[in-house]
């Protein structure tokens, strides 16, 4: 027993956690550190899990030092990697979710791969969603995942835009939804009148919201009123562009103030085009701006920054505006998950310490 406890105390196992340690795997101190435990903690470094997080994962998961190498561990690493996981991510993913470790790939894995692809997800967007959050795989699918789908049909999602759900915010698969879909469709239908129909549409292109506290949604719609927007025009703009309700308040009053201030516009062009909160002020609005009044162009706001800088550059070589040319407002993309991940940063959206989600 001595010699186990030894080496998971060199490994960097805190003692501190050796009680629920051995109460989750009592079996560890009967096993040998040469022959059963360290041909583990060799297989997890192999598994580019970095020395540090070695013991972290062990004191997650300690049941992972009774497995067989060639046996569970090594059939879902494989197939994780052969639906397009990325062999460099494995660690990382590992190290948040090491229970992948324990998981029956014909059980489980697998099953919740192909339940993704049945709707519309294909396999690589899912391995994406896996190297960010690998804890997905845990979600239950028939007592979880399955009845949230059928709930988010009943709530108006449809069934085209489940796949964008899903992958815009896998968290909903495996939360509480029935009790959170409730309540805030009873809040918007009774803060902004909201229909069911509405907020079916909400949820498609910000499935957030289901998480979105009300303190937020509440913030977000008090500082519309002050802009001057009456409750037909706040529907009409959340419904449009529902991620008005989770951007920072404080930089949505600066690009109001130049909207005002210096584009001089209606508020009607914020109803017609409220994604305009979306651009960065200084990044996109301020430059395109200046370039349109310096060449006397009058066009929309869609049409101002609706489009990547290659095609506004284009667009200022015209002689005259084509209305054709605006593209549709943006939306989910499934093939972008498709790319190598990347760490992105949401600084325009509040934080969410600040109550923002519940």
């Amino acid at each position: 027993m001595v010699p186990v406890l030894d080496y998971l105390g060199k490994l960097g196992v805190r003692k501190s956690t050796f009680t629920e340690f051995l109460r989750r795997y009592p079996q560890v101190l009967h096993a040998s550190v040469v022959v059963d435990l360290q041909p583990v903690v060799k297989y997890l470094q192999g598994m580019d899990i970095k020395p540090n997080d070695v013991p972290r994962v062990l004191e997650r998961y300690p049941e992972v030092l009774g497995f067989k190498l060639e046996g569970t561990m090594s059939t879902s690493v494989a197939y994780l990697v052969g639906i397009g996981v990325a062999r460099r991510e494995i660690g990382g993913v590992l190290t948040k979710y090491p229970e992948i470790l324990g998981m029956r790939v014909g059980r489980v894995i697998k099953p919740f791969v192909e339940y993704l692809g049945s709707l519309g997800i294909p396999s690589l967007a899912v391995a994406r969603l896996i190297e960010k959050r690998p804890h997905i795989l845990g979600f239950q699918l028939d007592d979880k995942v399955k009845p949230n789908v059928k709930l988010l049909l009943e709530y108006n999602v449809r069934h085209t835009s489940l796949a964008s759900v899903i992958a815009q915010y896998p968290e909903i698969m495996g939360i509480d939804l029935e009790s959170k879909l409730l309540s805030q469709r009873g809040f918007l239908s009774s803060i902004i009148q909201l229909t069911p129909e509405d907020f079916g549409r909400v949820i498609e292109k910000m499935p957030q919201i289901v998480s979105l506290s009300d303190k937020a949604i509440v913030r977000h719609v008090d500082f519309l009123k002050e802009c001057g927007f009456s409750m037909e025009p706040m529907r009409k703009m959340v419904v449009g562009c529902p991620h008005l309700l989770a951007l920072n308040v404080d930089i949505m009053k600066l690009s109001f103030d130049y909207f005002k201030s210096t584009m001089d516009r209606p508020l009607d062009d914020l109803v017609t085009f409220p994604a305009y909160f979306t651009y960065g002020l200084e990044s996109t609005v301020k430059p395109r701006h200046k370039m349109i009044v310096r060449k006397g162009v009058k066009c929309s706001l869609a049409w101002l920054l609706n489009c990547s800088d290659e095609k506004f550059e284009e667009r200022m070589k015209y002689d005259s505006i084509d209305m054709d040319d605006i593209e549709e407002e943006s939306s989910f993309d499934l093939n972008s998950l498709m790319k190598p991940s990347t760490e992105e940063s949401d600084s325009e959206y509040e934080d969410d310490s600040d109550d923002g989600y519940e």
